[in-house]
């Protein structure tokens, strides 16, 4: 990890300088440079990219800011962050004029993921969704629902050809997302709507139900409890799968990668769990927010709604596979050769689910992750008890400064 100087900027005088913080992002400094030309020497926006692993940007962040750095200006936020940042007084809320250009044509999942009581702090960036993606040649039809796509892959291991269900199952994020999209799509609740009591209601045991029998039916990689996106991107890739659940980012790597399986692959919505209800997804993505502790406040909002523009979200979804926040890029032609996927993901976000918005989702996070692990493991009942105590407990002990 970078050491915790300050990148503080020579602008006394001179041109403003803009610090951005936010992960590696494939092209993004050609965004950066069209904003620059675009201030027209108002402002010059400098990339500090912080490190890859999202833990390690959150630590980075939270320690500058706690310590009251006035070199951060504009930050690159996790969606499970803004909660966090907005409730510790970090970052600034967006009003008035700017509040309305954020919110204008921004899909309303993404938006929620910038909102903290019921008040805006960050821009939504970019945005993300599982989707189904399964083997053709395999199988006729995609599976609508989990029961449906459990039944297909024992069909075909019966029939001795490939047939696991490939996802993330580690003790982390993803297995978090995971049982999320489940719980969502049992239309229960983790958290209450101000996101300060912990609820398990019966969709929820239903989600935990549906989580078990997948982990025990035979279906799964022996690997699944130790796999993240990039191992099951690379064992489907390599054949061992028939379905996969996971990000977009899987096409692109997909066709580079594995070009005499590509034309056999394509992509459905994530299944559901009941038959007549569709599925609800959990919201990836980032968003941007504007320091409390910027001396430029006021060119930090303006630089942010330049980045996070339509244009530059065509870009960046193009060049960087970051799926757009905002609704009218998707109707753009040349978003067809990149996102062929696009009206799935379009049609999952329109209704998404957010993770738990609560100020303590790291410690969340957290405490589920742990609970779930391994999924083979989970006794419905008695797993929904010990998460509605261990999720309270994490609430009531809000964010954690590392």
């Amino acid at each position: 990890m970078a050491p915790l100087t300050a990148c503080g900027s020579s602008d006394e005088g001179g041109v403003p300088t803009l610090n951005l913080y936010q992960f590696p992002v494939e092209g993004m400094q050609n965004v950066i440079d069209n904003c620059n030309r675009a201030a027209n020497g108002r402002y010059i926006i400098v990339y500090q990219v912080l490190p890859r692993a999202a833990d390690d940007q959150r630590v980075q962040m939270v320690r500058r800011l706690a310590a009251e750095d006035d070199s951060m200006d504009i930050l690159g936020l996790d969606v499970t962050w803004t909660q966090e940042f907005a409730s510790a007084d970090w970052i600034q809320e967006w009003t008035g004029e700017d509040r309305t250009e954020i919110e204008n044509g921004t899909l309303p999942g993404p938006l929620a993921s910038a909102q903290y009581e019921d008040r805006l702090y960050a821009a939504p960036n970019n945005t993300n969704v599982q989707l189904l993606w399964y083997r053709k040649d395999l199988v006729s039809e995609p599976p609508k629902t989990w029961d449906e796509m459990i039944e297909a892959a024992l069909r075909l291991k019966q029939e001795g050809k490939t047939y696991q269900v490939l996802t993330m199952g580690a003790q982390y994020e993803g297995l978090v997302v995971l049982f999320n999209n489940l719980v969502a799509s049992a239309g229960g609740n983790v958290v209450s709507e101000d996101g300060k009591t912990a609820v398990m209601d019966a969709g929820t045991v239903r989600a935990l139900e549906v989580m078990q029998r997948f982990a025990t039916a035979g279906v799964t990689s022996p690997s699944f409890t130790n796999q993240i996106e990039d191992d099951v991107r690379l064992a489907f890739q390599n054949g061992a799968g028939a379905f996969q659940l996971n990000w977009p980012y899987v096409y692109s790597a997909l066709q580079s990668d594995a070009p005499q399986l590509a034309p056999n692959v394509t992509w459905a919505r994530y299944p559901a769990i009941d038959p007549n209800t569709p599925s609800r997804v959990t919201i990836g993505g980032s968003n941007m927010a504007v320091s409390k502790y910027s001396r430029h406040s006021d060119l930090s909002f303006e630089a942010v709604k330049c980045l996070r523009n339509a244009e530059n979200q065509k870009y960046l979804a193009i060049n960087a596979g970051q799926p757009p926040t905002i609704e009218a890029v998707y109707s753009d032609p040349e978003m067809l050769e990149a996102y062929p996927m696009k009206e799935t993901i379009l049609e999952e976000l329109k209704d998404a689910a957010p993770r738990p918005l609560t100020p303590a989702y790291q410690n969340l996070s957290t405490v589920v992750a742990a609970t779930l692990s391994p999924p083979a493991d989970i006794d419905p009942g008695q797993t929904a008890a010990a998460l509605k105590k261990s999720i309270q407990e994490a609430i009531d002990s809000k964010g954690v400064l590392p």
